[in-house]
């Protein structure tokens, strides 16, 4: 479907790729790897045709749609969310304005055997045809479908853009880009603003999705569901593996040391042609035998290895004082904000030694509740306590503001390091990407992510007993949540994790606290454990409402949607007055047939004429009267229930 052609990009003198060629097929799910910096964002931005490359290019086909979603992006305000969602669908709506075009011209022309009028007759079939096999009668549906499957709320459809936060704003944008159904999706972290559910949902999409995805993201377990293809981009070279993320980590390793031997074997041949051409350069005997071998040496083609993989550094937090067995405790707690209740008489006890995760849909006081712990919030009712010789340090992403913007990165970590951590700085500063001219750059000149890195590296150096970390692998790539996830599992205090981040919290975490509908529940084990039992108790709701009316929703019902109770009365006045219709089809027959046969023996010269026959024959009459205005009757009331129901 798409080409990649001998494509190079430099910047300056640094080579970010050096003639790389492949192909993206139809249905291909690939993740690009990758070293922060290797070029990831850069190539999807040449894919989205954003930027061009120095030489070479990619090659399409002529009608490709690509839906290109960047990390960072500017908004645009004066719509509501449903609004800015439909605009996903610009196609079918200028269909559907041509279409009432088309129609309100051949409703008034006359001249029904010109050949502009069957011309505009041909163009309005064509339309309508390509405006249906788009699903233009059900573009609403689809938009509160995909809305819904992201986290937004029916309540939110008519709420102004501008009022939702960031990470809302992306979501809107991600759902926007879906609802267009491109041929390919170019995807640069889109799970960093999604809680679990939500992931969850776009993980299914995709999965199933009938076109290509090339996707940027540093959630392992999001790459390995959705991937089948992982391309590493490593020193300008293009390295491509025809597996998820995981497996390639292990392909990689094999492959990494078979690099490392032939950088080896080549080095030695170096040294060794080298070592010759020194000993024998100016020996008359051997200058034919110099000249070749410098030659060789000219023409040799370097092995390069990337730099060594951090992952098994040892890096340990600070030691700090030990904590009493209760760390932090509420009763009875409530938090609401104006008319709206967060949180409702919750109850926990958080003991020392605890890996805790918070977890549940945005929105629901997890964030809430960590800044009550903190001492940062007020509450309502009930009580929160933070237990004896607690020392909390704490991780937001707001916390990365509070460094102070004229100290350079080296500076913010070696002004509190203390020990022997002070020998690591450097190597600890590169596990987070902070290397070489780097560590001189002042902290005013970071981008948002660089910050939240170095509020990390220095949340490490400080003696807690408490860590209390909101979202802390947003701004990390996979390599550098390894090794936060591998401290913090060896850290023997208490730690409490805000993330959506299934990797990371699998095998760290020994309990969470499920946020939802004002309330906790504590769930003990990991977090696949607890993610298993979700979907089956899902599964089991799902099953249960199958067998009920598909209706319910946050607004009140319209005339022609009724909810489960309603349609279920509804069912049984339609069967009563169903029966009544049968019932009285099955008398008129009976009195036609009847009336029939009296009137063959009235036909009959050896007829009775007897007076109760003439009565009884009366009577059927009237009685066929009745029964045909019952029959009128309920057919009519049937029809404007079943119109009701339908």
């Amino acid at each position: 479907m798409i080409s990649v052609n001998q494509l190079s990009v430099l910047f300056g003198d640094f080579i970010l790729f050096d003639n790389v060629s492949f192909l993206v097929n139809e249905r291909d799910r690939i993740g690009l790897a990758g070293k922060n910096g290797a070029g990831k964002s850069t190539l999807l931005k040449i894919f989205a045709k954003l930027q061009q490359p120095t030489s070479g290019g990619i090659s399409y086909p002529s009608d490709i749609k690509i839906g290109y979603l960047p990390q960072h992006m500017l908004y645009n305000d004066g719509k509501t969310l449903m609004e800015d969602a439909l605009t996903a669908f610009d196609e079918v709506l200028n269909m559907k304005a041509e279409i009432d075009r088309l129609n309100n011209e051949v409703a008034t022309r006359e001249d029904y055997e010109s050949e502009e009028y069957i011309d505009i007759v041909q163009k309005l079939t064509d339309t309508s045809e390509r405006f249906h096999m788009l699903g233009g009668d059900n573009i609403e549906g689809e938009a509160e479908k995909t809305l819904m499957g992201l986290g937004f709320q029916r309540s939110d459809f008519q709420r102004q853009t501008s009022e939702f936060s960031g990470g809302w704003r992306m979501r809107i944008e991600l759902a926007k880009i879906l609802l267009k159904r491109p041929d390919i999706f170019l995807l640069d972290e889109p799970t960093n603003h999604l809680d679990i559910e939500s992931i969850q949902w776009l993980e299914d999409f995709l999965k199933t999705y009938s076109g290509a995805v090339i996707l940027v993201s540093h959630d392992k377990a999001f790459l390995d569901n959705v991937t089948n293809r992982t391309v590493e981009i490593s020193l300008g070279k293009i390295y491509d593996y025809k597996v998820n993320y995981t497996k390639y980590v292990e392909l990689r390793k094999e492959r990494r040391e078979q690099q490392k031997k032939a950088f080896e074997n080549q080095q030695k041949m170096i040294k060794d042609t080298e070592d010759f051409i020194e000993r024998f350069r100016y020996k008359a005997t051997k200058s034919v035998q110099v000249q070749s071998r410098i030659k060789q040496l000219a023409k040799v083609d370097r092995i390069e290895i990337d730099d060594e993989d951090v992952r098994s550094m040892n890096i340990r937090f600070a030691p700090a004082k030990r904590s009493g067995d209760i760390v932090a405790s509420g009763s009875e707690l409530t938090k609401r904000f104006g008319d709206h209740v967060v949180l409702d008489s919750v109850n926990f006890e958080i003991h020392r030694g605890d890996k805790l995760a918070f977890i549940g849909k945005n929105g629901e006081g997890k964030t809430t509740l960590v800044r009550m712990i903190m001492g940062m919030l007020d509450y309502e009712g009930g009580e929160c306590n933070v237990g004896h010789n607690v020392n909390i340090g704490y991780f937001a992403q707001n916390q990365a503001q509070m460094l102070d913007d004229n100290k350079t990165v080296f500076e913010v970590v070696d002004d509190i390091a203390v020990g022997d951590i002070r020998l690591k700085l450097k190597s600890i500063l590169a596990a987070f990407m902070f290397a070489g001219e780097e560590l001189d750059k002042k902290v005013k000149v970071l981008s948002g992510g660089e910050r939240s890195r170095l509020a990390m590296v220095r949340l490490m150096l400080e003696p807690y007993n408490v860590l209390i970390l909101d979202e802390p692998t947003n701004h990390l790539d996979i390599r550098s949540k390894d090794i936060l996830k591998a401290a913090l599992a060896n850290f023997d205090g208490t730690v409490i994790v805000v993330s959506h981040d299934r990797d990371f919290l699998d095998g760290l975490v020994n309990k969470m606290y499920e946020f939802g509908n004002k309330q906790l529940k504590e769930h003990s084990g990991g977090i696949y454990e607890f993610l298993a039992k979700k979907r089956l108790t899902s599964l089991n709701e799902l099953e249960i409402k199958q067998k009920e009316v598909k209706v319910k929703s946050d607004e009140a019902p319209s005339a022609n949607k009724l909810d489960y109770q309603e349609r279920k009365e509804l069912n049984k006045k339609i069967k009563k007055v169903q029966n009544g219709v049968d019932k009285a089809e099955q008398n008129i027959t009976k009195c036609e047939e009847l009336i029939a046969q009296m009137d063959e023996q009235f036909a009959n010269p050896n007829g009775t004429e007897d007076e109760a026959f003439y009565a009884k024959y009366e009577q059927t009459k009237k009685d066929l009267e009745q029964e045909m205005e019952n029959w009128e009757t309920f057919s009519f009331e049937l029809d404007e229930l079943i119109q009701q129901r339908d």
